[in-house]
C-alpha cells in the first residue's frame, strides 16, 4: 500500500503515525542514533501534517466544529508556529555558537604560536638552540608534539632529531596547514635571511582538551580529497563525546562549518575541511556561562516555564473561543460590548459590521455615533486646553501692567485696563526714569486675542529696554547738556523694530510722554493714538497727534509737543474701547461724553474718576458683552 493510499485512509495513517511516534520516543530516551532520530522527526512532521489535514476536513463538516477549528487556527496555530520558530532558532543558535566557540579557540591557539615564531626569527645564530630550549615549556604544554625550525646562517631545530623543512610560499603566516594527510597549526616569521617555523599537529587528544564538555568534534574532508586512500583522516580527527541530556528538550544539535587551509607542498592549492560539532543547548550554555553553570540551567528552566505558561494561555484561549462561537451569529453581543466600552470612556471602540441587513445598518449607526462622540470629546478637550492656556496668558499679561504708580512730588498717576477677552491688545505703562523724571505710555494694538497680546508685550519690552539702556537725550535750546529723553526718538526706534520683526498687517497706535518734575511739563509724541484730553482751568482740550501709527511703515519722522500740567490739571489718555461702545440707537459714547464725565468728576480722586468713567461707558453700552479692550490712564497735577 502506497503512502497516497494511507493518506486517503485516515485510520491507517493514524496507526502508522503512532508507531513511528513511539519509535522516535524510544530513540530519544535511549539517546541512540541521533541522526536517524532527527530524520524520523522530520518524517513524523510530514505525516502529522497530512493526517491533520484529513482529520480536519472530516471534523469541520458541522458548523459548530468549523467555528471551533477557526478559533484553533486563530489561537493555536500562531503559538505552535512560535514554538516551532523558537525550536528552530534554538537549534540554529546552538549550532552556530558551538562552532563559533570551537573555531575561536582554534584560532586563539594558532595565534599563540605567532609571537614565539617572531621571537625566534630575530635570534642570533649563537643563541638559537638555547632559545628553542627556553620556549619549550611555554609551547609544549599547549601543543604536544610541536616542532620548531630556525633556518638561515645556522639551522637550529627542536627536537634536535626533527626532519622539519620550511614550507615554500607560507611567509609570515599563522593559521592551519595540511601536510601528509594530517592537519597542523603553523606560524612562520622571517627577519632578514632568518626564517622561523613552528608546527604543531592537530590530534584527537588535542581536540578533546580544546573545549571540554562542548560535545563531539570532528574534521572531515570534502570533495575529491575524500578518497579511500585518505580514509585514515577520519579517526584521528574525532574527539570528545555528546554531552549528557539535561531534559527531554535538550536535543542533540549537529552543525557544520567550512575551513579552507593551504597545502604544505603547494600553498596555492587549498583543501576544504568540514568542522562538525555535535552538542546540546545545555552544553553551549555551560560553555558560555563558564563557571556559573547554574545560570545556564536557570535559563533552560525559564524557557520551560515560559513554554508551560504559553500552553496554559492557549488552553484558556481555546475555551473562550468555543464559548464565543455560540453567539458569533448574533449582533446583539457586539452592540452590548460596544455600549459597555463607551460607558467606560473608550470612544475609539468600533464593533465589527458584516453584511447589508438591518442589523448591519444598526452596527454602522452605532459606530457613526461613537465616532461623533469621540470627535466631540476631542474638540471639548482641545477647547479646554486652549482656554487654560489663554487664562495663563491673561495672568502673565496682568503681571506686565504696572502694579503701582512711581513716586512723584507733583503728579498722581492711575491706570486700568479691562480686556474684552482673557488677554488684551491694549497697553499702558508708567515708570521712573534714571534722571528722576516720569515716563508714561498708552497704546492700542490692531486686532484682538493672543496675537495682539503678544505684540503688546513686545511693545512694552522694546520701550522699557530703550529706557533702561539710555536713549539719546534731546538737547536744550541753548546747546547745554541734554535734560530729558527724546520721546520722538523712542517712538521712532519702536516703529523701526516693530516693522522689522512683525508682519505688515501688525501695527499699533501709541502715545508716549516724559514728565519733568522740576518744570511740571510733559513732552509727548502721539503716534496715531486717540488724542488724550487735558482738563485745564475748567476747559478740556485734546492733545495734538504728532505722527502716524508704529509698525506700519519702515521710516517715519515723529515730532514732539510739550504741555504744562499745573496743580489740579488732569490728563486723560484712553483707547477706542472707551469711546466706541454704542447705545440702543447706535450712537457711540464718544470723546465729548468722556470730556463731560471728566468735568463732572474732576474734584474726585484719580482712582474714583477712572471708576466713574468706566461706569458711564457701561451704562451707555447695550451690548451683552464687552466688544473691545477698555484702557484709561489719568495723570493729575498735585498742588
Amino acid at each position: 500500500m502506497s503512502f497516497l493510499d494511507y493518506a486517503r485512509r485516515p485510520k491507517a495513517l493514524t496507526g502508522v503515525f503512532l508507531i513511528l511516534l513511539a519509535l522516535d520516543l524510544i530513540l530519544q530516551r535511549t539517546n541512540s542514533s541521533p541522526a536517524f532520530a532527527d530524520l524520523l522527526t522530520v518524517v513524523l512532521i510530514l505525516i502529522g501534517t497530512v493526517l491533520a489535514f484529513r482529520l480536519t476536513r472530516q471534523a469541520i463538516w458541522r458548523l459548530r466544529n468549523r467555528l471551533i477549528v477557526t478559533y484553533v487556527f486563530i489561537a493555536v496555530v500562531p503559538i505552535a508556529l512560535t514554538l516551532a520558530l523558537a525550536a528552530i532558532g534554538t537549534w540554529i543558535v546552538t549550532g552556530q555558537v558551538a562552532v563559533y566557540l570551537v573555531r575561536s579557540e582554534l584560532e586563539r591557539r594558532a595565534s599563540a604560536l605567532e609571537n614565539p615564531a617572531r621571537f625566534l626569527s630575530r635570534a642570533t645564530p649563537a643563541e638559537r638552540n638555547a632559545l628553542l630550549e627556553r620556549i619549550e615549556p611555554l609551547i609544549g604544554g599547549q601543543f604536544p608534539g610541536y616542532e620548531a625550525l630556525i633556518s638561515g646562517d645556522r639551522t637550529a631545530r627542536y627536537p634536535p632529531d626533527s626532519k622539519l623543512q620550511p614550507p615554500s610560499g607560507l611567509d609570515n603566516y599563522t593559521g592551519y596547514v595540511a601536510k601528509d594527510d594530517r592537519y597542523y597549526f603553523i606560524s612562520t616569521a622571517q627577519t632578514g635571511q632568518t626564517r622561523a617555523v613552528i608546527v604543531a599537529p592537530v590530534t584527537s587528544d588535542f581536540l578533546s582538551k580544546l573545549l571540554p564538555g562542548i560535545g563531539r568534534l570532528s574534521f572531515t574532508t570534502v570533495g575529491e580529497q575524500n578518497t579511500p586512500g585518505r580514509a585514515g583522516l577520519d579517526r584521528p580527527y574525532i574527539a570528545g563525546g555528546i554531552p549528557p541530556r539535561y531534559d527531554v528538550f535538550d536535543r542533540v544539535v549537529t552543525w557544520v562549518s567550512r575551513i579552507t587551509l593551504p597545502l604544505w607542498e603547494k600553498p596555492e592549492d587549498k583543501r576544504t575541511v568540514l568542522l562538525v560539532v555535535q552538542t546540546r543547548p545545555s552544553a553551549v550554555l555551560n560553555a558560555v556561562f563558564g563557571n556559573q553553570a547554574e545560570d545556564g540551567q536557570i535559563v533552560l528552566v525559564a524557557f520551560a516555564v515560559i513554554g508551560g505558561l504559553l500552553l496554559v494561555v492557549e488552553f484558556f484561549s481555546l475555551v473562550i473561543g468555543v464559548s464565543l462561537s455560540r453567539t458569533i451569529t448574533s449582533a446583539v453581543h457586539g452592540l452590548y460590548e460596544g455600549t459597555a466600552r463607551i460607558a467606560k470612556g473608550d470612544f475609539a471602540h468600533r464593533i465589527p459590521v458584516r453584511g447589508k441587513d438591518q442589523l448591519a445598518e444598526l452596527g454602522r449607526s452605532f459606530n457613526l455615533m461613537t465616532s461623533q462622540l469621540e470627535n466631540l470629546l476631542v474638540v471639548a478637550k482641545e477647547k479646554e486646553r486652549l482656554q487654560s492656556e489663554i487664562e495663563i496668558a491673561g495672568e502673565v499679561q496682568n503681571q506686565l501692567f504696572p502694579r503701582s504708580a512711581p513716586p512723584s512730588r507733583t503728579l498722581d498717576l492711575t491706570g486700568v485696563c479691562h480686556p474684552a477677552r482673557m488677554v488684551s491688545g491694549d497697553y499702558y505703562d508708567y515708570l521712573s526714569l534714571p534722571d528722576g523724571n516720569l515716563a508714561l505710555a498708552i497704546g492700542d494694538v490692531a486686532g484682538k486675542g493672543i496675537s495682539a497680546a503678544l505684540l503688546m508685550a513686545s511693545i512694552q519690552s522694546i520701550v522699557r529696554t530703550q529706557l533702561a539702556a539710555g536713549v539719546p537725550l534731546a538737547a536744550s535750546g541753548d546747546g547745554q547738556a541734554a535734560t530729558r529723553f527724546s520721546t520722538a526718538d523712542v517712538v521712532a526706534r519702536l516703529n523701526r523694530q516693530l516693522y522689522a520683526n512683525t508682519s505688515p498687517e501688525k501695527y499699533a497706535t501709541f502715545f508716549f510722554g516724559v514728565y519733568d518734575e522740576s518744570t511740571r511739563t510733559l513732552t509727548y509724541t502721539n503716534a496715531g493714538h486717540l488724542p488724550p484730553l487735558l482738563l485745564h482751568g475748567g476747559q478740556v482740550m485734546p492733545l495734538e497727534v504728532t505722527g502716524t501709527v508704529v509698525g506700519a511703515f519702515p521710516s517715519i519722522r515723529y515730532e514732539e509737543q510739550t504741555i504744562r500740567i499745573d496743580p489740579e490739571d488732569i490728563l486723560v489718555a484712553y483707547t477706542d474701547g472707551i469711546t466706541e461702545p454704542e447705545n440702543a440707537y447706535g450712537e457711540e459714547f464718544g470723546a465729548e461724553r468722556l470730556a463731560e464725565a471728566l468735568v463732572k468728576y474732576q474734584n474726585n480722586e484719580a482712582g474714583d474718576i477712572v471708576a466713574r468713567m468706566m461706569e458711564a461707558v457701561a451704562h451707555w453700552s447695550t451690548a451683552a458683552e464687552q466688544a473691545d479692550d477698555m484702557t484709561i490712564v489719568i495723570a493729575r497735577g498735585r498742588p
